[in-house]
């Protein structure tokens, strides 16, 4: 096993034990933390020191390693995108009914408040484009480019079902398990992790706009 890797894979650890951790200790948060400005700012933070660890582990070939560069063809990665994005809706209305995983992570509140507006825009910003940018290249980035050696499949299934204990929960597990491994499929054929940020960040506006609007 390479340096980079093993690197990663205890960056990685220690994101979901950590995860769990809270989880166990301090239990479901409160669906209403886009509303707080402390939300978008311990984001940026965490997300700040997220991705400075990405880029520390792949100094000398970052670029490289988290798969900055066109894909091979935008046509097809938008083929590929549109699959991905039905099949894991289609995962998540189905499972819906039995875990209600859209109420677990507490980044969905159950109504509009707009005496709120700033701070939900800047938690909007934080979970949609920072979170997503940061988190492909931590997985779909460098984590596939660790592991493709390995396999193509190994790359797949493992970034994806890390990708979703990396966020500490339980109900939502299969779900961002899939999201991954989905999101991972669209980086093996593309070759980038522009496609997969896309992906990621439309599947967070749309549950944050929803959860607002319905």
């Amino acid at each position: 096993m390479s340096g980079r890797l093993a690197a990663w894979l205890a960056f990685v650890g220690a994101q979901i034990l950590l995860g769990y951790a809270s989880r166990a200790t301090q239990g479901k948060p409160d669906r209403d933390l886009v509303y707080h400005w402390s939300t978008a700012l311990l984001s940026i933070v965490y997300y700040a020191v997220f991705l400075g660890i990405v880029l520390v582990i792949s100094r000398g070939n970052t670029r490289n390693l988290l798969a900055l560069r066109r894909p091979r063809s935008w046509g097809k990665a938008l083929g590929i995108s549109a699959l991905v994005i039905v099949g894991v809706i289609v995962l998540e209305l189905a499972l819906d009914p039995l875990l209600h995983p859209d109420r677990e992570q507490g980044l969905t509140p159950t109504h509009w408040e707009a005496s709120h507006a700033g701070a939900f825009a800047a938690s909007f910003a934080a979970i949609v484009f920072i979170g997503p940018f940061v988190e492909e290249a931590t997985f779909r980035g460098l984590g596939f480019s660790l592991l493709v050696p390995y396999g193509s499949v190994l790359a797949m299934l493992s970034t994806g079902v890390l990708f979703g204990l990396a966020h500490g929960l339980v109900e939502a597990l299969p779900i961002l398990a899939a999201l991954g491994i989905g999101l991972a499929y669209i980086r093996a054929r593309t070759d980038s992790i522009y496609p997969c940020f896309a992906v990621h960040a439309l599947f967070n506006a749309i549950a944050l706009t929803l959860a607002v609007t319905t």
